[in-house]
């Protein structure tokens, strides 16, 4: 009956705060200058902590990267935002979340995807992790869509399949980077056009 979590003692909450310190260091590292050129003893060096202790608590680099990409996850919100989305009514503001929860995404995480795919070419359990992470990706949606198109939500032309494809290909973070980070788009503005592309792409039209 007691779900109250005890306090972290002083030990862990220093060790807590070491993990999070090379995990920062080594995303800032991993997006200066690449995940392969980036060593152990860099990190440990630009984290101000010993080589040991990098290698103690993340054996190696895969180790952080796979750390740095559960915390992308955990700061966007992205499982609470969908949460929400589903339980709207109104499709279109279902979406309008959907594209809040992949804003959130690509603007905490967008650099991810490069570091991923700078260490998936050279190594191939952090390809195998890209795979992972892509095909969690999929199997998140889906059932979001599936859901909608259940509800009689979707345009009636289209098959649960086509919606999900639909929706990943807009919401890719190739896309996310050629309107922010190229055009000069704010965030904001990435939103606002994601929720019109996307209604207009997977609802049905309004009557004349």
């Amino acid at each position: 009956m007691n779900d109250v979590k005890k306090p972290l003692t002083h030990r862990q909450r220093q060790a807590l705060a070491t993990q999070q310190l090379i995990v920062a260091t080594a995303r800032e590292l991993f997006v200066a200058q690449g995940y392969v050129a980036t060593t152990m003893e860099a990190i440990a060096e630009s984290a101000g902590v010993a080589v040991s202790t990098v290698y103690a608590i993340f054996r190696n680099k895969r180790g952080i990267l796979r750390e740095i990409r559960q915390t992308w996850h955990r700061e966007s919100g992205q499982r609470d935002i969908y949460h929400d989305a589903i339980q709207q009514a109104d499709p279109r503001q279902r979406l309008a979340l959907a594209a809040h929860a992949t804003r959130r995404q690509w603007e905490t995480g967008a650099p991810m995807m490069t570091i991923y795919q700078g260490a998936a070419a050279a190594d191939a359990e952090a390809a195998a992790e890209l795979e992972e992470a892509l095909n969690g990706r999929r199997k998140g949606i889906g059932p979001f869509i599936r859901d909608m198109a259940e509800a009689n939500l979707l345009r009636p032309d289209l098959s649960p399949d086509q919606a999900v494809a639909i929706f990943l290909a807009l919401t890719q973070s190739a896309v996310y980077q050629e309107l922010v980070d190229s055009a000069g788009w704010s965030p904001d503005a990435y939103e606002a056009w994601l929720v019109e592309v996307l209604s207009g792409q997977l609802l049905p039209a309004d009557p004349p």
